[in-house]
């Protein structure tokens, strides 16, 4: 009977400091680090989740830019932050899947060092031509890059990105070669495509939508298994004759590993009510899928997502960083 007693009293006094932690977080201004520099989809999609967050938590919510390194240094800025629930990661596939193959001396651990809140939303790629590029589909620009190989040079947001990772899978799966030219954010290697120092990128949809408009760069394929709902008249890689390619983006809120589970819920909770209010309609405008789910479900699908990638890594025998 007092053994019942004294486990009763135990389990309630942990309820009660659980709810107690859950109720008085946040108790200050909540960090919100971007690893990459503004105007790219990741800032943007941290700076809406922010301006929603704020008002749930009572508390400013003050996103900040720290790139370099294809995410690896924001992100490890995050992972070294006392693990209290006010740091926080609006992270990427970059810097938490690719990255684990592509750097040699990584100086986190994602499966270790970081734990994660919710994946935010998906994002296709969309396969973009400076203007010169004399190819208007993607046979024409496959049929010309297997003719001057080694010529045509392409941008990224870094070693590891998305948009590097994607060009790797292009170059394997049509037997070209091209150079990859690297950027500190996807802003900057866009302003080069636009002026021309670059040939040709893949970037997240909603980086691409203002230059398409204008007409500054060329739309050829978008790299989801479905066409873009905010560019419809794009076809996909693969009804453009790469069957089966396809290679998504991911934005996902993390926090350090070792943040209180009753913080991790909480914030799951509130980002998955804007996920299902006015954020859904934001980010389809942007060309985003939202995403949602448990800290558990999207701690599983990186896993998957390292693998993924690891293999692309080996196969194209990328050197490690």
């Amino acid at each position: 009977m007092n053994r019942a007693i004294t486990v009763f009293i135990v389990f309630c006094l942990v309820a009660a400091s659980t709810s107690v932690v859950a109720q008085s977080y946040p108790q200050r201004m909540v960090r919100m680090i971007v690893a990459y520099p503004a105007g790219g989809s990741i800032d943007t999609v941290a700076r809406l989740t922010a301006q929603r967050l704020a008002p749930a938590l009572n508390q400013q919510v003050l996103v900040e830019n720290r790139s370099g390194a294809a995410g690896t240094i924001g992100t490890d800025n995050v992972v070294r932050a006392a693990p209290d629930g006010h740091t926080l990661l609006m992270g990427s596939a970059a810097a938490i899947a690719s990255a684990p193959s592509m750097y040699a001396k990584l100086p986190y651990d994602p499966d270790r060092d970081l734990a994660p809140v919710v994946l935010v939303a998906n994002q296709p790629n969309v396969l973009l031509l400076h203007p010169s590029v004399p190819a208007r589909s993607l046979k024409e620009f496959i049929a010309l890059t297997k003719a001057n190989p080694g010529k045509f040079n392409y941008g990224s947001s870094g070693i590891g990105a998305t948009q590097h990772m994607t060009s790797e899978l292009f170059a394997m799966t049509t037997g070209t070669r091209i150079v990859h030219v690297p950027y500190r954010g996807g802003a900057p290697a866009m302003t080069d495509l636009v002026t021309g120092q670059i040939d040709f990128m893949f970037t997240p949809a909603p980086n691409s939508i203002a230059q398409l408009q204008a007409g500054k760069v060329r739309g050829i394929a978008v790299t989801s298994l479905k066409r873009s709902g905010v560019l419809p008249d794009l076809p996909t890689m693969d009804e453009s004759g790469l069957r089966g390619f396809e290679l998504l983006g991911w934005i996902g809120l993390l926090a350090p590993a070792g943040t209180p589970p009753q913080v991790i819920t909480r914030l799951n909770g509130e980002v998955q009510k804007m996920l299902a209010g006015d954020l859904k309609a934001k980010l389809a405008d942007l060309g985003l899928d939202t995403a949602g789910g448990s800290p558990e479900q999207f701690a599983a699908f990186i896993r998957k997502d390292i693998a993924k990638y690891g293999k692309i890594v080996k196969a194209a025998k990328i050197p490690p960083q």
